[in-house]
């Protein structure tokens, strides 16, 4: 929109104030930039337009930000980020008074990481927000927050945020780097930044740590990693990322160490049951008889006589009709996935089992596998976990165990070449002594834990004396 106005309520020439309806507040409009412009009190009615850019700069508006923009790039950013601009034609110059609008979604509870005993927070779409909801809790000046801009047209505010003097300056130098050497017209979605950002794109495992709690941000802060916060996405991303943090959540430090330590070890076990269950029903069903025990072995006759395929053939349509499902009950409204997913688990799988489509002990296999997959902290975690499933029931009905065996080898061998920003992917796992190793996998007392990861190469390694 744009409206002359005559400067201190006088009749000689003016100015132009525009701005974005919509971007704006036009209460804020009105009561801090229109009124005090328009009050022959605050500025000189017979003034030129150097002398009411002077006034208007030293605080004749009632705007906490005021920003002297002499180009029209500048002045389409400003308009673009929610200011609204004072020009002087007689300049060619203008003023911009930040008066975003504050028609954002409000400061919600995390829906996806539950909090019991944490905070109750949750970032959302406004990149200022959730800058503040990080200050909050970690409130020293070493905290430093690094803006940038990407996307071409789209103009997303990009924030770096770490801790001086904690986070490896290698890391937040490679940071900005490829920050700056993103090159595309928008950045609207969160893959936007990650696959521009990880070493290995073209990997299926996650390479950065995403949160949508800021108190696990900030506390990640703290451990020496490097945030990224965007406008526009209520999420915080963290690096470098390594395997055994995707295996853990932030209410473990909120729980009795023995508890959290068992419950970590319980998410490992979830993650190669998930990944080699199915599998190893194919390969021992198959090719391996003998380490089946009798009993169990004629149960499993029994259920097969009158089923028409292969055990391989079975696993992989339930596994098919598992991921079917998951991604009809994820697509359709709230109501209508719950009741698809019902159906779906109750009805038609009970009636494959009567028609002898399938064999019960195939149901049961799947299934357990699916609950595993949902035990991972990591939804992407997850996804690459299905992946690695399907493959590995491909080796075990060509091979058997020889190919479990060589696949699990040959995964072992790809998780170590990949890197992280410079971290290994398995580290500590793959470089650190016993005690950092046993860090990984549980969760010592926290008064035992008195120093930072050694991969993560901080200058300052000492948590606590």
């Amino acid at each position: 929109m744009l409206r002359p106005v005559w400067p201190g309520g006088g009749k000689t020439a003016g100015v132009s104030v525009c701005w974005l309806d919509g971007l704006v507040s036009g209460e804020d409009v009105s009561r801090d930039v229109l009124r005090p412009l328009t009050d022959a009190r605050r500025l000189s009615a017979a003034g030129d337009a150097r002398l009411w850019k002077a006034q208007l700069l030293r605080g004749a508006v009632w705007s906490y930000a005021a920003t002297e923009c002499a180009e029209m790039e500048a002045l389409l950013t400003a308009l673009l980020g929610g200011s609204c601009a004072v020009v002087f034609d007689a300049l060619g110059e203008a003023v911009c008074f930040e008066v975003r609008s504050s028609t954002v979604r409000a400061v919600g509870q995390p829906t996806v990481e539950k909090s019991v005993k944490g905070g109750k927070e949750a970032f959302v779409e406004a990149l200022r927000t959730n800058t503040a909801l990080v200050r909050r809790r970690v409130r020293t000046p070493a905290l430093k927050c690094e803006q940038t801009i990407v996307g071409r047209k789209s103009g997303t505010a990009v924030a770096i945020l770490y801790i001086n003097g904690v986070a490896a300056p290698d890391t937040v130098a490679l940071l900005r780097r490829r920050l700056d050497a993103i090159d595309i017209d928008g950045l609207t979605a969160a893959g936007h930044l990650e696959q521009y950002l990880t070493d290995h794109p073209a990997s299926p495992l996650p390479q950065m740590l995403h949160t949508e709690r800021p108190d696990t941000f900030a506390a990640q802060l703290l451990a020496g990693r490097v945030g990224i916060l965007a406008d526009g996405l209520p999420l915080g991303f963290l690096l470098p990322a390594t395997l055994p943090q995707f295996l853990k959540v932030s209410e473990d430090r909120s729980q009795h160490f023995l508890i959290a330590s068992a419950l970590t070890l319980l998410r490992w076990l979830s993650m190669l049951l998930s990944a080699l269950f199915p599998a190893l029903l194919v390969a021992v069903s198959m090719y391996h008889q003998e380490m089946i025990p009798t009993r169990l072995l004629r149960s499993m006759i029994a259920a097969k006589q009158e089923v028409p395929f292969s055990v391989a053939v079975e696993v992989l349509l339930m596994l098919l009709a598992f991921e079917l499902l998951m991604e009809a009950g994820i697509r359709l409204p709230d109501p209508v996935g719950d009741t698809v997913s019902i159906i779906g688990a109750l009805i038609v799988g009970q009636s494959a089992v009567d028609a002898r489509i399938v064999s019960p002990i195939a149901v049961i296999v799947v299934a357990t596998s699916a609950i595993c997959g949902f035990t991972q902290p990591s939804r992407d975690l997850g996804a690459a976990l299905r992946i690695v499933r399907f493959g590995m029931v491909f080796l075990a009905a060509g091979l058997g165990l020889y190919g479990i065996s060589a696949g699990c080898a040959g995964l072992v061998w790809y998780l170590c070449t990949l890197e992280s920003f410079g971290v290994p992917y398995t580290a500590p796992l793959s470089e650190g002594g016993v005690r950092e190793v046993l860090t990984a996998l549980l969760r010592p007392p926290l008064r035992a834990v008195k120093k930072r990861e050694r991969a993560l190469r901080t200058p300052d390694r000492r948590t606590q004396r």
